[in-house]
């Protein structure tokens, strides 16, 4: 019981499969690094963009850097920048030239694209701008129909022959809208395309993973197996890995052997040695029938020898229950059970019947096997009407039921419970011990099954036996 609940108390981690945890490692590992990666591509292709709209930008600022003069007392351009767009109105690139000649910052020359609108730069950023000539900057601003511009400004100084050196700030534009959605184009295709690529490296990933653990999964098939007494050992061949295992796994089973034979040995030798002098007991009380203590030291080793083969079997039963390999065809072994009982008991007129069914393998040796069935079929003859019925079925995938009813008086709900103590006798005038049902509870419960009484259709006793059973 306490490994029990040691067990329920592991964390829930320990219990997922190894395949479940490679597979979600590597996906969740392959999902992230394509995430970033995609990410990174993205920033870069849109800081490129970006790159490459500031250098248009600059080469329109060196233009109007080497043109820009003083004529007629006023800004003008010798070769102005012959991007045509600069000439179409609102077309989304503009340039201007902006100084101050004592009332504020004004345009003194716009390319043709502003029409009568203008490029207003704030007044933080246009100081900044005079105070380190010929630095470059950046800034977000709205252009003349609201559209998303990057500006790209530099102040230079220019030669006025009225006002000396003036500064003037150059500042060339551009709609930011064909970049980002070109960015966000780039941004969906890697996004699907990386998509992709994770679900076609998941999948792989899944089948790595079941590749990989399929000799684990071979490993388990031939445990079942030697289990199951298909085998009796594991065969191979096996992966490197996997061969020490296979090796102990090898070296458990042969011990288990070896440790159920010697327990059968022991248990023989126990038994041998202990039932001879209750033999010569029993023998030399029988002999000397006429003495006082004779019918005492009779009962008394009668009740010996039974504790004996009692404690016998139940010790053979459960060292057999242990062993790994053994099993047998149940209803082979019931039909031949049930030919014995009808020829037994055919002088007082018992019927023995067996219903027809599946062939089963029971999770045993055979000696178990008729043991178990055998004292139900010789109980339900004893003690019934006449008419012996026996079912062998599927309980389920792991147990098999055989079903033994007779059409006697029956048991009281007492009764039935009295019946599976060892040496209770509710029949006085039939002969034995009164181990033949507590036997049977016991056997059973030593290979993980039961034995449950109740009620027949037919009148009598119903007794419900669940085995082990094996493919």
């Amino acid at each position: 019981m306490r490994d029990q609940q040691d067990r329920l108390r592991l964390p829930t981690h320990a219990s997922m499969s190894l395949g479940l945890r490679l597979f979600l490692i590597a996906a969740l590992w392959c999902a992230a690094v394509l995430t970033l990666a995609g990410w990174a591509l993205s920033t870069l292709y849109s800081r490129s963009i970006t790159d490459a709209l500031d250098r248009e930008l600059s080469a329109v600022l060196e233009n109007l850097t080497t043109d820009i003069e003083w004529a007629e007392n006023q800004l003008a351009l010798e070769d102005p920048p012959n991007d045509p767009r600069f000439n179409h109105a609102f077309s989304g690139r503009y340039w201007t030239a902006i100084a101050d000649l004592g009332a504020g910052a004004q345009s003194l020359a716009q390319s043709r694209s502003l029409w009568d609108e203008g490029l207003i730069l704030p007044a933080p950023f246009l100081a900044d701008l005079k105070a380190n000539p010929g630095n470059r900057r950046a800034i977000a601003l709205a252009g003349p129909n609201g559209e998303p511009l990057r500006v790209l400004a530099t102040a230079i100084a220019l030669s006025d022959p009225a006002r000396g050196d003036l500064p003037i700030v150059l500042a060339a534009a551009a709609d930011r809208r064909e970049g980002a959605e070109s960015a966000r184009n780039f941004a969906l295709t890697i996004g699907a395309a990386f998509a992709a690529l994770t679900l076609g490296m998941i999948g792989a990933v899944a089948a790595q993973v079941r590749w990989g653990l399929a000799p684990l999964r071979d490993l388990e098939a031939e445990v079942a197996a030697v289990r199951n007494g298909r085998v009796p050992r594991l065969g191979g061949p096996h992966p490197r890995e996997v061969r020490p295992l296979a090796a102990e796994l090898n070296g458990l089973i042969d011990s288990n052997r070896d440790i159920v034979e010697r327990a059968r040995t022991h248990v023989g030798n126990l038994a041998h040695a202990l039932k001879t002098p209750i033999a010569v007991l029993l023998n030399e009380a029988r002999a000397h029938e006429d003495l006082l203590l004779s019918p005492l030291v009779i009962r008394q080793a009668d009740a010996m020898r039974d504790s004996v083969e009692h404690y016998l079997r139940r010790a053979q039963a459960a060292a057999r229950a242990e062993a790994f390999g053994a099993r047998c065809e149940a209803r082979l072994a019931l039909e031949d059970l049930v030919r014995l009982h009808q020829k037994l008991y055919a002088r007082e007129g018992v019927q023995v019947r067996l219903e027809p069914g599946p062939s089963l393998f029971f999770r045993g040796e055979r000696q178990d096997f008729d043991d178990l069935a055998g004292n139900l079929l010789d109980n339900a003859c004893k003690y019934g009407g006449g008419l012996v019925e026996a079912r062998l079925n599927a309980q389920d995938a792991d147990f098999l039921r055989l079903i033994v009813e007779d059409d006697g008086a029956g048991l009281t709900a007492d009764e039935q419970a009295a019946a599976l103590k060892r040496g209770v006798r509710l029949d006085e005038t039939a002969p034995g011990s009164g181990l033949g049902l507590s036997i049977v509870d016991e056997l059973a419960r030593a290979y993980g099954g039961s034995l449950k009484l109740g009620q027949s259709d037919l009148g009598g006793l119903r007794a419900e036996l669940t085995l082990p059973r094996v493919d």
